[in-house]
């Protein structure tokens, strides 16, 4: 944490009136109270979005296994007790940092089938056809989870597959209790899954009643499945029997997999996107996913202010990132898709004279007006959902693995590949479906993500890692659709401006703007009254999002203390490890 004034920003220290009043006008939420002491660990930390996924990790490094196997041990876990994300039926990245220093990123993110057309989501008119890209098998595109995983154990993992498979062979063949937390996410799509016979069949009693606390999910189909991933590895999902059964399942419920889509599949190892803040070195992922150029481009932009003098929470601070976040997502919505199909301005997007050229452009007096970004060539579109969960894992020697992957929304498409027991995702809707309409999630991007055959959809998931001096600092992480962006961001500033300890850093009330629509939203007690009112004063548009009862649930580890002072002072040793105190079935476990 810098507790001085930037030096290059002293007239920024004379803006007066805001800056004075956001200094005295601190938010409810600033005094963290309520947040438990982050957990702590000498050996190893495994952060998940549920406690038996968190348990598996640790047994695995307990028994040896270094980062990348607890994280793979850990993505298939999450697939049997974590449904409503965790998955085989989707994709996603993971960021891996090695004990010497070398970074690298796996992309296993979702393609859109072969066969798949820009307007395959358009009704006769022309016009967005409701759930087409949301609800059923038309919306699935080709699943990654179990080719990353399993491309991670080969090239950086150190046990078995069978020992990595086994806990999530057990957790669904022998089931696991239901608990009120697991229980509430079946209950917010219940109608959703009954629709489809192959999902009512394992989520519901027989009959179709809902299950009750203390009753056991067994997934015997989905135990199968593991044991065959196990067995014969990611051969026996894309181009064995599996494969063949959710090509079944596509074809008799109207959607367009093809095997071709299976074997045609690859990760990506790509280079990390990286950049520095105020001595930081931010590694983060790269297109396909906009998270790590948008985190760096907002970090590029706020390191031209003192932010850690006007104080977080304050309405400096706020409209500082508020701005920040405003041009960032104009890129990212204009510019982004996948590297393979669209070229990424990345050198532009990420060079400090072009975040100084942006600072430039920000009124110190007065809202900016998103309408007024809009670049002339502009076509709209959608963005993700929230629906997505992310884990952070750190060994005893210092290997680092931070992975978020998803089914897109809440237990992705609502469909069970019959016979496999793997529900499949809703990715195709994170397409732009038509030009100009948003998504249920209101995002608004361009043409550089129309569907394509072959294409991974943009994302904003932000496994990141952060080092300073060359030493491991910070593994974090979050779902929440295009807010992962701003709710891991934040967290670092917590951390790295602010003074908070891990647990407070990611329980902390967060705020988020994304270019379209030209609003601040925000959570309860993010912002004080009289912040609220200043920053309304000078134009911006600020408001409590109903619609988003939960912004995400980050994980995180602060590697040497529990806090940057505590580093800073030399007093700290080990891991520190959060889960979001939004997450009601998550747990961090440190040994």
């Amino acid at each position: 944490m810098l507790h001085h004034p930037h030096p290059e920003e002293p007239r920024r220290l004379r803006l007066s009136g805001a800056a004075l009043a956001a200094l005295l006008s601190l938010p409810l939420g600033s005094a963290f109270a309520a947040s438990p002491a982050p957990v702590e660990g000498r050996k190893g930390m495994v952060v998940t979005a549920h406690h038996l996924a968190s348990d598996v990790g640790l047994d695995i490094l307990k028994a040896g296994g270094n980062a990348v196997d607890a994280a793979v041990a850990v993505g298939y876990a999450l697939a049997v007790v974590y449904p409503t994300a965790g998955n085989l039926g989707g994709g996603g990245f993971m960021t891996i940092r090695l004990a010497d220093g070398s970074s690298t990123f796996l992309d296993f993110r979702e393609r859109a089938p072969l066969v798949s057309t820009k307007d395959m989501y358009l009704d006769e008119t022309g016009e967005p056809a409701p759930g087409r890209s949301t609800e059923g098998w038309l919306a699935v595109g080709t699943p990654g989870s179990v080719m990353g995983l399993e491309e991670a154990r080969e090239k950086y993992g150190s046990l078995s597959r069978e020992a990595l498979l086994a806990p999530a062979v057990k957790l669904a063949r022998e089931g696991f209790t239901l608990n009120a937390a697991d229980l509430a996410m079946i209950e917010e799509v219940d109608s959703y899954l009954q629709r489809d016979p192959a999902a009512k069949a394992i989520f519901f009693r027989a009959g179709g009643e809902p299950f009750a606390p203390g009753d056991k999910l067994i997934q015997t189909d989905l135990a199968d499945t593991l044991q065959a991933i196990s067995e014969g590895g990611a051969e026996a999902f894309y181009q064995g029997p599996i494969a063949d059964k959710i090509v079944a399942g596509s074809r008799a419920g109207g959607g367009i997999l093809t095997s071709a889509d299976f074997k045609n599949y690859a990760v990506r190892e790509l280079e990390p996107v990286r950049c520095d803040y105020r001595g930081y070195e931010i590694v983060s992922s790269p297109p396909p996913s906009s998270g790590g150029v948008i985190i760096c481009e907002i970090l590029n932009v706020l390191e031209g202010y003192p932010l850690s003098y006007f104080g977080q929470g304050s309405a400096e601070t706020t409209r500082l990132m508020v701005e920040a976040m405003r041009h960032a997502f104009v890129d990212r919505n204009a510019n982004l898709g996948d590297p393979d199909f669209v070229e990424n301005p990345l050198e532009r997007m990420l060079d400090k004279g072009y975040a100084a050229e942006i600072r430039g452009r920000i009124d110190p007096y007065r809202a900016g007006v998103s309408s007024d970004l809009t670049p002339p060539d502009f076509t709209a579109a959608p963005a993700e959902s929230p629906e997505t969960t992310h884990y952070s894992i750190v060994d005893e020697a210092g290997n680092a693995v931070a992975v978020t992957y998803t089914l897109n929304g809440s237990f992705g498409a609502g469909v069970v590949a019959p016979g496999t027991g793997i529900l499949m995702n809703n990715e195709m809707d994170d397409f732009t479906v038509k030009p100009g309409v948003p998504n249920l999630y209101g995002l608004v991007q361009g043409e550089a993500n129309a569907v394509e055959p072959g294409k991974s959809p943009l994302s904003s998931m932000s496994p990141t890692i952060v080092s300073k001096d060359g030493e491991l600092f910070m593994v974090i992480g979050s779902p929440g659709g295009s807010r992962i962006i701003t709710i891991t961001l934040q967290a670092i500033l917590n951390v790295v401006e602010f003074g908070m300890n891990i647990q407070e850093a990611v329980d902390a009330p967060r705020i988020h703007h994304q270019w379209l629509p030209d609003r601040v939203f925000m959570e309860p007690y993010a912002l004080s009254p009289d912040t609220r009112r200043i920053l309304v004063g000078m134009g911006y548009d600020v408001r409590e999002d109903a619609n988003w009862p939960i912004w995400g649930e980050a994980a995180g580890i602060l590697v040497g203390g529990r806090s940057l002072a505590e580093i800073e002072a030399g007093d700290g040793t080990g891991y520190f490890g959060a889960i979001d105190s939004r997450a009601s079935a998550g747990a961090a476990r440190g040994y």
